[in-house]
């Protein structure tokens, strides 16, 4: 039988335009402590958010994205976001901010497979 790991996790948002707080979802961050896991899931729909954000730059969002996934991984081209515990990373990802990717709530669970369940929340809130 797999341990079980409690979970917690945030969906990433792009919010085009902060003052209308209008966003779709982009990715999901889970941070499962026990089993030292820190991983980032997105998916863009280019034509999606084209339709949703004529004006914004799918780049610099993927770039973003990037970088969130240079933090979980502890990247050093992350600078000091990715330096510390992935404890600390997830504090840092999961802190509130006015760009245009941002986290939403933190929400959690029991998982016995982290990564699985990545791809499931990714599949079901972004996919």
């Amino acid at each position: 039988m797999s341990a079980a790991h409690a979970y917690q996790y945030v969906v990433l948002r792009c919010v085009p335009r902060v003052d209308r707080e209008e966003f779709l979802n982009v990715g999901v961050v889970l941070y499962a402590e026990n089993a030292g896991f820190l991983q980032v899931a997105w998916s863009i729909d280019e034509a999606r958010m084209r339709a949703f954000a004529p004006a914004l730059d799918c780049v610099e969002l993927d770039a973003g994205l990037r970088f969130v996934g240079e933090v979980c991984a502890g990247s050093a081209g992350a600078g000091d976001a990715a330096a510390g515990s992935l404890g600390t990373r997830f504090g840092f990802l999961k802190a509130p901010r006015s760009t245009v990717l941002q986290p939403g709530p933190v929400h959690g669970g029991i998982t016995s497979d982290p990564a699985a369940t990545l791809a499931v929340l990714a599949e079901r809130l972004v996919g």
